[in-house]
C-alpha cells in the first residue's frame, strides 16, 4: 500500500481510566518483511494517537529513537513539539496527533492507515482496524496485545531491504560479515522471537492517558535491561 511520504522503565500508578469505551482490535504488520513482523492489538477506542503511538512503539519493539508520523487517508498526524523545527513547507504541515482519538479515525470512515517510524529506515506499518468489540467494565488495561509473530528488526540497519540483508549474513556462519554483524547485534538475534506475555508487561507501564517521552523511554530501558538479562 501505498502512503503520502514526507523527505526528509519503571511501573508508576495509572492515571484511572475514563468510563468504559468501544475497543478496537488493531492488526499491525510491517511491510515488506517476509516472513511477516505483526502484532495484533486491542486498544480502546478513546485511545489518543500520541498513545497510541507508544502502544506500537512498545508492542513492535522499537526504542523510540527517530521521529515518527501517522498516515490517514490524506493527512499526516504526528507530535509538534518534535517536528515543527524541521525545514517543512508550511502547506505539509502535520495536524496534532495528540487531539485525535482512534474512534475518530474510524468514524471518518478510515479502518486501514499507516504508521511511519524513522524517515531515513522507513519503517512503514500497516494497521488495519478490525471489527469494534463492546466496551469491557471489568478491564483496567487501555492497550493489550493479544497475538504476533516475529522479532522487530534492530534499529538503524537499513530499512527492510537492510534487514534481510542481515539476516542472511547472520544465518549464515561463513559470510565474511558474520562475526562482525553478530557483534554489532550484541551476540544474538533470533528473527522468530515473540513473546505475548512479555510485551503485555511492558504495554502495562505505559500511562494513561498521554505517556510521555521520557516515561515511554525508561519504560523501553526497562524492556532492553530485561532481555539482555
Amino acid at each position: 500500500m501505498d502512503y503520502p511520504r514526507r523527505r526528509a522503565i519503571l511501573r508508576t500508578p495509572q492515571r484511572k481510566l475514563a468510563p468504559p469505551a468501544q475497543r478496537f482490535p488493531l492488526k499491525v504488520t510491517l511491510e515488506n518483511t517476509r516472513p511477516a513482523v505483526w502484532r495484533r492489538i486491542v486498544v480502546r477506542g478513546d485511545i489518543k494517537l500520541d498513545l497510541l503511538h507508544a502502544v506500537l512503539q512498545t508492542a513492535m519493539g522499537w526504542t523510540n529513537s527517530h521521529l515518527h508520523m501517522f498516515l490517514i487517508g490524506a493527512d499526516r498526524y504526528s507530535d509538534p513539539t518534535l517536528v515543527d523545527d524541521l525545514d517543512w513547507q508550511e502547506e505539509d504541515k502535520d495536524k496534532d496527533e495528540r487531539k485525535v482519538t482512534l474512534s475518530q479515525v474510524v468514524a471518518s470512515g478510515v479502518n486501514i492507515f499507516g504508521y511511519e517510524y524513522d524517515f531515513g529506515d522507513s519503517w512503514t506499518h500497516r494497521v488495519m482496524v478490525e471489527k469494534g468489540l463492546p466496551p469491557d467494565p471489568d478491564s483496567k488495561v487501555f492497550a493489550e496485545c493479544v497475538d504476533g509473530a516475529r522479532t522487530c528488526p534492530p534499529e538503524d540497519c537499513g530499512g527492510t531491504g537492510g534487514y534481510a540483508d542481515l539476516l542472511k549474513i547472520v544465518q549464515n556462519r561463513r559470510h565474511k560479515e558474520h562475526k562482525s554483524m553478530m557483534e554489532w547485534l550484541g551476540g544474538k538475534h533470533d528473527p522468530d522471537a515473540f513473546d505475548v506475555e512479555e510485551t503485555n508487561r511492558f504495554l502495562g507501564r505505559l500511562k494513561w492517558p498521554r505517556t510521555s517521552v521520557s516515561h515511554l523511554g525508561k519504560v523501553i530501558e526497562a524492556r532492553l535491561d530485561r532481555a539482555e538479562e
